[in-house]
């Protein structure tokens, strides 16, 4: 199976690398962008029996290792055999 899990920081969390990307933008004369919060997309590959086995395992794993709880969101995007 492939996974794609999306991980983004919490809404009250400051992005530092989002502001400075929407000074770029300006810079660049896109005065329309207001407002940009990174992430990253990982695509995991796995051997799970099923679909909710795989989501368990993911859920797990973002806990875990792709995100920090503290700061950090994570969304299983899609799961696919």
């Amino acid at each position: 199976m492939k996974a794609l899990v999306h991980v983004t920081l919490k809404p009250d969390v400051l992005d530092p690398q989002g502001k400075a990307i929407v000074g770029a933008c300006g810079s660049l004369g896109y005065d329309a962008i207001q407002g940009v919060r990174q992430g990253k997309l990982f695509e995991v590959e796995l051997d799970a029996a099923s679909e909710a086995d795989a989501r368990k395992l993911l859920e797990e794993l973002s806990d875990k290792l792709l995100a920090n709880p503290v700061i950090e969101d994570s969304e299983i995007v899609k799961i696919e055999a």
